[in-house]
Formats: structure tokens, sequence, C-alpha cells
């Protein structure tokens, strides 16, 4: 009687190779030299609105009438305004009006924007009749006329301005999460959650909505900038930020009556315009890229 002998299977000759994974959000947000600049712009402006009242800056309030209009120098590092003060104060202080401005006004739109965008989306018919024609009406008119408005009939205040550049965003994202909602309510994980009975809220909450932040977050990124501009837009106008409040469109709207005596008065505020909303805007494209799941 022979032995029997165990059968080992064959090796394949080639395994097929792993799937590769996927990177990570953060991976390729890091990678992104151009959305890691953003980030640290914007880290940057962050920390000077929440550390100015640490920091051992002078009093952005305190009239000096023995340095009016001096210009740049070891004691005052931007020079001083029309009333003695120190620009280096009132542009770190400024930076929590504005950064404070666009992240409540981005929290505002989305706040009223997503509800809307989803029941226009989900629901369709008479309801998503009434809202686009809203958004519609809105969007015809130009955003900064439309903050604008807002801004006179609240009156002027900086918590005014938040709430009228809050408002003038609420048509971009009602459009934008409409339309994400009208992709994804065709999905099969959607009809699956209809099959178990799932009601419309909870499957509009917790299954459609989860998926659309990515666009959502890249918009309200994006929109941060804007919200940036308009703030000082409005308190260039008088609309936003009352003095003696640092603001950096204030400032300019001090500054342009000294251009030709002090004008470094406006270098500091607009420069650091430019580079917040520059920072938001690498950051927002940044995110794009990342959050692409066709990006891999």
């Amino acid at each position: 009687m022979t032995s029997a002998t165990l059968e080992t299977p064959a090796l394949p000759s080639a395994i097929d190779p792993a799937p590769r994974p996927r990177r990570s959000t953060l991976s390729k947000l890091l990678r992104n030299r151009s959305a890691l600049i953003g980030g640290i712009i914007v880290l940057v402006f962050v920390l000077m609105a929440v550390l100015a009242p640490i920091l051992p800056i002078a009093d952005p309030l305190k009239s000096n009438f023995l340095a009016i209009r001096k210009p740049p120098s070891e004691l005052y590092w931007l020079g001083t305004d029309e009333l003695g003060r120190d620009q280096v104060s009132r542009l770190f202080y400024g930076a929590q009006a504005s950064l404070l401005a666009g992240i409540v006004s981005v929290m505002i739109a989305l706040v009223v924007g997503i509800p809307f965008g989803l029941l226009s989306g989900w629901y369709g018919g008479w309801i998503d009749i009434a809202i686009s024609r809203v958004t519609e009406a809105m969007l015809a008119c130009p955003f900064l006329i439309l903050a604008i408005a807002f801004a006179a009939i609240l009156g002027p205040s900086l918590a005014n301005a938040m709430i009228a550049i809050g408002l003038s965003a609420v048509p971009i994202f009602v459009r934008l999460v409409r339309g994400q909602v009208m992709s994804v309510k065709a999905e099969d994980f959607v009809e699956g959650a209809r099959s178990v009975g799932a009601r419309d809220m909870r499957i509009m909450f917790v299954h459609v909505l989860p998926n659309t932040l990515s666009p959502i977050i890249v918009q309200a990124t994006l929109f941060m900038a804007q919200a940036i501009i308009l703030e000082a837009a409005l308190s260039f106008l008088g609309l936003g930020q009352q003095p003696p409040s640092p603001s950096w469109g204030q400032m300019l709207n001090v500054a342009k009556n000294f251009m030709e005596q002090a004008p470094w008065m406006s270098v500091a505020p607009g420069i650091a315009i430019f580079v917040a909303v520059l920072g938001f805007n690498l950051l927002g494209d940044g995110l794009r890229d990342a959050l692409d799941p066709k990006e891999s």
C-alpha cells in the first residue's frame, strides 16, 4: 500500500498587486504647495486675530496727538494714523473683524442655504420652482449691491454687515446644494434607504447631505475670501465696523484722505486684505483638488 501524498496547491506564477491605497485628503492637501501656502497664510491671520489681546502691542484705540501721522520707524513699525494710533495694533485687531465677518457670514449662508437647497433638490415640483425663482431673483442683483442694500436696511454695524453678507450668499449655497442633491438622490444607497422605510428627513440629512459636503466645504472656504472683501467694502462705505473700532476697510477709508501726506496709512490694510484673500483662495483651490474623488 502506497502512502498517501499530500498535494500542495500550486502557487500562482504572478501575484496580482494589492490595490493602491487612495491618499487621504490631508495627505493630498499637504502635497499641494499652493494649498499649503494658503493654509499657512490663513493660519498667520488667525494667530494675529487670536493673539492680538495677548501680544505686547499698543492699544488700538489709544490716541497720541504727539505722534500724528508718523512714518514707519523703530517705534512705530507701520507708522501711525491721523490720531496717532499705532498701525500695527490696528492691523492686528482689524484681523479680528475681517475673520469674524468671514466665519459668521459663511455660517449664516450655510444655515439658511442648505435646508432650502435640500428641499428644492429633493422634492422638486412647486417647492423647487418657488425656491429657484427667489434664488434667481437674488442672483440677478450684483453681489456687492445686494450686500450694501441689506446693510443699509439693517443699519451700520459689524454685526449687521455680517448678516448682510451672509444673506447675500444664501442663493449661492442654495443652488450648489440643490444641484448636488439632485445628483445624489438617484444613487442606489438612497433607493435602499427608501426600501427599508426611512423617512424623507432622515434620508436627506443622514444619507444625502453627508455626500454633498465636499463641494460645500470648498465653496465655503472660497466664500471666506469674498466675505473679507465685502466686509472691507462695507466698512469703507461706513456700513460695517464703526469707529473707533479698527477694521481694514475703515483704515483704508481714513487713509484715502491722506494719500499725499501719509501714504503708509493705506499700505498695511491694503496688503493685509490682498494677502488674506489670496490665502483663502489658495486654500480653497487646494481643498477642491484634495476632495475630488477623481484625484488619486
